[in-house]
């Protein structure tokens, strides 16, 4: 019998793989995955510095441990060149065949790369695994000053995480406010406010377009606004996109993401997605709940009971202790409108449709204690 067979051990697949043997202790998994195959959480990697912890202390398990936690054969440092859907089997980068049963992709996110010209265009970090963040800690030894290019999420993490620990920040972006996305302009003006008294510095609205490393050492950064900016570090934290290359090499089809639907079946039979690469019914939904709502539906169906993924109301903390938010966005393209009411630094913005139903929200320090209470009002995605 061929094993169930996973690509990625991120925590899409570890905790599909977790879910799975719930249910079934027995049947034949197998897990590759490119890099180590350690297991540690992605969303400490924006706040590690605050809690003072390295690369090194970030796993809690080792492929090792992990194989015999899952009773799971482990493949890493294994890249997956082709899936052959006919045949069913994937071709390593050693040539090796795995054939499969099920296949699941739980391959992640690139990141957006900045369009930048200059001579250290190449030079700019993003941070998207534990070994970008190694590289990180490394880099920034005994510097001070340093620019993140984005001011969304994961921007404004890094920004309170490395002014917590000292350093002197610059934030550029072209938007009026942080969290454009998510979050109305006011609300994200407040987040500026106390970024700023945690000793963040913003750079609105305009972006970096040229960088050049000087004699010093240190960075020149140009930007559309006709300022420069000396910097000792540079890191980019614009954006991520799902990948899709692999399916998309496959022909599987993808659009934004890999296309599923609720039970997370992509357009071929016995092919599945979750997790950062997945496009859910329409939705590109980067967060830790929806993929455990998804591993579990998804752990139910690989044992024999398909099983369609819900997506309620699923509020997102942002981690930025100098002015904590709980934010539930409203669905893609909602016509409505915010009604904001602010107590101290206490926000309640709330996100009402056409028919006045509450649709999204977003609270801001005291305020976040009503997430849960709130997110039950608001109708389910499906």
């Amino acid at each position: 019998m061929n094993p169930i067979v996973i690509i990625g051990t991120g925590l899409a697949g570890y905790q599909l793989a977790r879910e799975f043997r719930k249910i079934d202790q027995t049947s034949p998994l197998a897990i590759v995955t490119a890099d180590d195959g350690k297991y540690y959480s992605k969303p400490q990697l924006s706040i590690a510095l605050t809690s003072g912890k390295t690369a090194d202390a970030l796993p809690t398990a080792t492929a090792e441990m992990m194989a015999h936690q899952l009773n799971a054969a482990i493949g890493t440092q294994a890249y997956v060149s082709t899936i052959n859907t006919q045949e069913k089997f994937i071709l390593l980068n050693n040539n090796e065949k795995i054939f499969y049963s099920k296949l699941i992709l739980a391959c992640g996110a690139d990141v957006i790369k900045p369009q930048l010209e200059g001579n250290a265009a190449n030079e700019v970090l993003s941070i998207n695994h534990i070994y970008h963040y190694a590289e990180f800690r490394d880099l920034i030894q005994h510097k001070n000053r340093i620019a993140i290019l984005g001011a969304g999420l994961i921007g404004c993490e890094f920004a309170n995480d490395l002014s917590n620990a000292g350093y002197e920040v610059h934030v550029i972006a072209p938007v009026k406010a942080p969290l454009d996305l998510l979050v109305p302009e006011r609300v994200g003006k407040a987040l500026q406010i106390a970024l700023e008294h945690n000793g963040v510095h913003f750079h609105f609205p305009c972006v970096a377009n040229r960088i050049d490393k000087q004699d010093n050492g240190n960075y020149s950064l140009e930007l559309t606004n006709g300022s420069e900016l000396e910097v000792e570090f540079v890191l980019s934290a614009i954006g991520l996109k799902p990948h899709t290359k692999l399916a998309h090499s496959a022909g599987i089809a993808v659009d934004r993401g890999v296309i599923v639907n609720r039970y997370l079946e992509t357009s071929i039979p016995d092919i599945y997605a979750l997790g950062d690469c997945a496009e859910v019914e329409g939705h590109v939904l980067p967060y830790i709940t929806p993929l455990l709502n998804c591993s579990r539906a998804l752990a139910r169906t690989l044992a024999g009971t398909r099983t369609a993924v819900d997506y309620p109301a699923m509020p997102v903390i942002v981690k930025t202790p100098a002015h904590p938010l709980a934010v539930c966005p409203p669905p893609k393209n909602s016509i409505g409108d915010w009604k904001i009411e602010a107590v101290d630094n206490n926000v309640r913005a709330l996100f009402y449709d056409d028919q006045q139903m509450l649709r999204g929200f977003v609270l801001t320090n005291e305020a976040v204690k009503e997430r849960a209470a709130l997110a039950k009002q608001i109708p389910a995605l499906f």
